[in-house]
């Protein structure tokens, strides 16, 4: 808790709003999408989803493959709980919505589904995508899945998998996601290994969000290697995620903005 509590007070002091970006490209995401304050009849749909999460009771037995938790000491968790404390908060739910919106991917991939909080704006935030979110946990998986019948999300392909073996399918280079997120394993090796498994599916357009880039000091080192890779262009920082982006038009820059 005392890393993140700095990491932040770091951000703080280094990060910009859209005053300070001089790239178009970036400069219409902040303002067109990142700052856009207006109500979506969707976010209705977001925080039903939510709430429907909130009132269960039940518990599962939780299977973690990654970093753990820093809330839960037992595999036995309240679904209630694990949406309440563990899942994608309501402003970046939103946040998500909107990204999906502007960009309109028509292809994406999630690793690490959870409760399917962040899914379920993937679905609304574009209903002609196609999805396919992963989850190496058969009983999260098996709640999510139910959420995502119960609210007729029909864009979803639900796979329950560890993530290093679906993500080596040799199959996968033939596939071009549109936007990534990576919400599944937050260590440094791991999300290198997914991040180098994944390059070969790049195109001009697509977009990756890391979830907890200052989850620990290894996530920032992951979060470095990736800034300085060469096939990266343009990254973004909003603490909470790290954006990047693969277009070969734009300089390289890295931006640091205040969400």
């Amino acid at each position: 808790m005392l890393f993140q509590i700095k990491s932040y007070l770091q951000f703080l002091w280094h990060s910009k709003n859209e005053h300070a970006v001089h790239s178009p490209f970036v400069f219409n995401l902040i303002t067109k999408c990142f700052y856009d304050t207006k109500s979506k009849p969707e976010y209705a749909v977001l925080k039903k989803y939510r709430n429907s999460l909130l009132e269960n009771k039940n518990t599962i037995a939780v299977t973690d493959y990654g970093a753990g938790s820093k809330v839960f000491k037992s595999i036995t968790r309240e679904i209630s709980k694990i949406a309440k404390t563990a899942g994608i908060s309501p402003k970046r739910s939103e946040l998500l919505f909107r990204i999906v919106h502007y960009f309109q991917p028509e292809s994406i991939l999630e690793i690490g589904t959870s409760l399917g909080l962040a899914t379920s704006a993937f679905s609304v935030g574009n209903l002609k995508s196609k999805i396919t979110t992963l989850e190496g946990c058969p009983e999260t998986a098996k709640i999510a899945q139910e959420q995502f019948q119960k609210f007729n999300f029909k864009n979803i392909k639900s796979e329950v998998s560890e993530f290093s073996s679906y993500l080596s399918d040799f199959r996968l280079s033939t596939f071009n996601f549109q936007l990534i997120y990576f919400d599944g394993n937050h260590q440094k090796q791991a999300t290198l290994d997914y991040f180098e498994l994944l390059l070969p599916t790049i195109t001009n357009e697509t977009v990756w969000i890391f979830d907890d880039i200052h989850w620990s000091s290894e996530m920032e080192e992951a979060w470095e290697i990736i800034k300085n890779h060469p096939a990266v262009t343009v990254t973004i920082d909003t603490f909470q995620w790290g954006l990047v982006f693969f277009r070969r038009e734009q300089p390289k820059e890295h931006f640091t903005i205040r969400v």
